[in-house]
């Protein structure tokens, strides 16, 4: 995202209807890294950015009204764990903002311009009622926006002088086609959960699959054989390290050559048969390499950063961070339909 795009959708998502309780010195430092600091208004309009996607638009899949309070998967609440990502956030911005010298990065006319006008708009969306419970003073929401807008122009000076790049070899995609066979029960257990699959019932469906690979070995097309015999080939791309559509198909096509066929797979849900249609799938080849060149540059970015930490004094008051609870506070975006009116969608104690 643009900073630019991430400016707008901050003042979108945070145009919101909140209700709730609590209070917080809006002055108290949260974070300290040598003379950046973050206060905890700062922080805490931060958070309840953060907490309003996620009631908003993950709530439902998180676990609904409660999710705050429900394990995640690191064995934190989700509370816990989001708040940890984001008190390491704090501390890299604190980080960012210092260097900026030595990267030559400074915020534009532009930059100013769009923070300033996003926080306009914010401030008339919102009862000051409401702005008090999120932090949501003038100058909390410029200085969120400003620090948002420095990460992402800091790790783009960051990132260009990683000097890294991805070699074709590296980043090359397979393609195949394939039929998936799965294996089903034929339980008469009354418990819906039984889906045991019995020796028999798989050797029916490797057999049907053993069918289907004889007759595909002649076929002029793999699709359309399968079409013809009343199932449907599906298509994938791979390299040596893809674990779909099972890792044992991966394993088996990643050794054939051009047109080849892999015969009968079996994995424990079911039965393959593929088809191995191009050694480079110069598309997926493409985004492939995108994505392994990010992944390299965050690596990079995340050693810097890793680097400064190490390098700088950073001090955190948990005592003023612990005070922002998601749980005593609900925070959502507002619903502006296509009309322009809004419907108000959160709630507190």
């Amino acid at each position: 995202m643009k900073k630019r795009a991430l400016i707008l959708a901050l003042a979108g998502i945070m145009a919101a209807s909140l209700t709730g309780c609590g209070s917080l010195k809006d002055d108290a430092v949260v974070v300290k890294a040598g003379d950046e600091e973050i206060t905890a208004g700062v922080a805490n309009f931060y958070a309840r950015y953060t907490q309003a996607q996620y009631e908003t638009y993950f709530a439902s899949y998180f676990g609904g009204d409660d999710m705050w309070t429900k394990n995640a998967s690191d064995g934190k609440t989700y509370e816990e764990s989001i708040k940890e990502t984001l008190l390491d956030d704090l501390k890299n911005m604190a980080l960012l903002e210092k260097h900026m010298k030595d990267y030559d990065v400074k915020l534009t006319k532009a930059d100013k311009k769009a923070i300033n006008n996003a926080a306009e708009e914010f401030d008339k969306a919102n009862s000051q009622k409401k702005k008090d419970k999120v932090s949501g003073s003038e100058e909390n929401v410029k200085r969120v926006m400003t620090l948002m807008v420095i990460e992402q122009k800091m790790r783009s000076a960051i990132v260009a002088e990683a000097n890294v790049n991805v070699t074709d070899e590296e980043a090359v995609q397979k393609h195949m086609q394939y039929v998936e066979f799965d294996y089903t029960t034929s339980s008469d257990s009354s418990d819906s959960s039984d889906t045991t699959v019995s020796d028999d019932e798989k050797k029916q469906v490797k057999g049907k699959a053993a069918a289907f690979a004889e007759g595909a070995k002649t076929a002029e097309d793999f699709a359309s054989y399968a079409t013809e015999q009343g199932t449907e080939a599906k298509d994938a791309t791979f390299d040596s390290d893809s674990v779909s559509p099972s890792k044992e198909v991966v394993k088996a096509a990643d050794k054939l050559g051009e047109g080849e066929l892999t015969g009968v797979v079996e994995s424990d849900t079911a039965c393959y048969v593929a088809k191995v249609t191009s050694l480079n799938d110069e598309a997926a080849t493409e985004t492939k390499k995108q994505s392994l060149l990010t992944e390299k540059q965050d690596k990079y970015y995340k050693k810097v950063l890793k680097k400064w930490k190490k390098e700088e004094k950073i001090t955190v008051h948990k005592g003023t961070w612990n005070k922002i609870d998601f749980t005593k506070l609900s925070v959502k975006a507002k619903d502006t339909s296509t009309t322009g009116t809004s419907t108000d969608s959160a709630s507190g104690n």
